[in-house]
């Protein structure tokens, strides 16, 4: 079947469903915006047109959007081809409006729910195969309008036109990065990404305790392995040591056993009682980092003091050896880099074929997600993954499954031919498949 999508009914409007809806009115999608009161849709409204920033970038598309209720306009979607639903993650609630909205659509048209956290295969347990032959997960990342990547799920019954339209469309029309995962919790970004900033607050503890400084912490993990300047308490102020919690807590009920995330879905006592007084991050005015404005005017930034409870003026550091190899080093920086990179890149390569049939989308996954220069396959070339292997078999560790391919396949790296080929779970390489917008990724 080939299905075109030209209109799109999202049914929710808070923070996701205002800004899907306004990243389809700009790009000349004819939308029908669903909230639980005419008030409420109207409030969603005005967001996309004047929030920080707008969800649409000219004010006249949001022309494009018509209003109404979930309860007294659901069976409007009967002329619309996408049905994208982003209400609240709730299992029940999503279920109940899956319920009620599957009699009114018309054949052909396609249907997602936009969570982060909760499987499809729970969500559509039980209702009827025409929904569960036309849905699937479309994870945009927050906020939509200026995040690249969208994370694209199938369930077991979904079929593969399904798939093609969606990822079509959101990637030609819409202009996201569309990445392939699976339905396991967290899909593939925030898997990996969660799992280092859990891990990584615990193992940065330890180094806090020997005397290493929180702003070293944040250099060895950001320039070295091409991650965004913010590090890892700068990530995690800007996220929210809140959403954390949330986010470990889901993680501690839905991780598989045996994941070595399971043993980080909690917080050390120190950023514990941290959460527990209110200091948050960026939006309580501080938590690892704030800024201070002086009586002249200009700003300070300081960094708390986890041993000593208290606030003191930020310090700069200059990195030696700014490279991934830094993890491969006999010192305290190398100890702390390969703790929490090394650790990491480890996990990744142990997660395929669980979370992606492939390394490829696992890069592109972490690139677009999380603003990695490089992927966790392209980052274990450019260090030499042989060098990871050989610092593993030392230590007596099992490798990690897509580490144990290389090395059976006699392969010094995961991609080569200039990165057009990549290795695949089999030992072998192919072709690495055409990617959606933007720029190829």
């Amino acid at each position: 079947m080939n299905r075109k999508i030209n209109s799109v009914a999202v049914l929710g409007g808070g923070t996701m469903g205002a800004g899907i809806a306004g990243l389809c009115a700009q790009h000349n999608c004819r939308v029908l915006l669903l909230d639980i009161s005419q008030a409420a849709a109207e409030s969603a409204l005005e967001r996309i047109r004047t929030g920080r920033p707008p969800a649409v970038d000219d004010l006249e598309k949001a022309a494009n959007i018509t209003l109404g209720t979930l309860d007294g306009d659901l069976d409007r979607i009967r002329d619309y081809d996408w049905i994208c639903e982003a209400v609240i993650e709730d299992l029940a609630a999503k279920r109940a409006l899956f319920e009620r909205l599957e009699p009114l659509r018309k054949d052909g048209s396609v249907v997602s729910t936009n969570t982060s956290g909760i499987p499809l295969q729970a969500i559509t347990e039980g209702l009827p195969g025409r929904l569960r032959r036309d849905i699937a997960v479309t994870h945009f990342f927050n906020p939509v309008k200026i995040m690249r990547l969208m994370e694209l799920v199938p369930g077991a019954d979904t079929r593969p036109d399904t798939i093609a339209t969606l990822a079509d469309f959101c990637g030609q029309t819409l202009g996201k990065g569309v990445v392939h995962a699976k339905d396991t919790v967290n899909f593939i970004g925030n898997r990996i990404g969660c799992f280092l900033m859990l891990m990584g607050l615990h193992k940065a503890d330890g180094a806090l305790r020997d005397g290493m400084k929180a702003e070293r912490i944040d250099a060895l993990m950001s320039t070295p392995f091409g991650l965004p300047p913010t590090g890892l308490f700068g990530l995690i102020d800007l996220i929210g040591l809140d959403v954390m919690d949330l986010v470990g807590k889901n993680l501690a009920i839905n991780l598989p056993a045996g994941d070595a995330g399971r043993a980080f879905t909690g917080f050390p006592p120190q950023v514990q009682a941290m959460l527990e007084r209110g200091q948050l991050g960026r939006k309580s005015g501080g938590g690892f980092y704030r800024m201070q404005r002086l009586d002249d005017g200009s700003k300070l930034k300081e960094t708390f003091d986890l041993g000593a409870g208290e606030w003191r003026p930020a310090e700069p550091v200059a990195l030696p050896d700014p490279e991934p190899g830094i993890m491969l080093r006999d010192d305290a920086d190398g100890e702390l880099a390969w703790g929490i990179m090394g650790e990491t890149l480890c996990y990744a390569a142990g997660l395929v074929p669980e979370i992606a049939d492939d390394i490829v989308n696992i890069d592109r996954a972490m690139r677009l997600g999380f603003a990695w220069r490089q992927g966790p396959f392209e980052l274990l070339d450019a260090l030499g993954a042989a060098r990871l292997i050989e610092k593993l078999e030392a230590a007596g560790r099992e490798l990690p499954a897509m580490l144990g391919v290389l090395k059976a396949a006699g392969a010094e790296s995961f991609y080569r031919a200039g990165g057009s080929e990549f290795l695949g779970t089999d030992g072998q390489f192919h072709p690495v498949p055409n990617a959606s917008t933007p720029e190829n990724q």
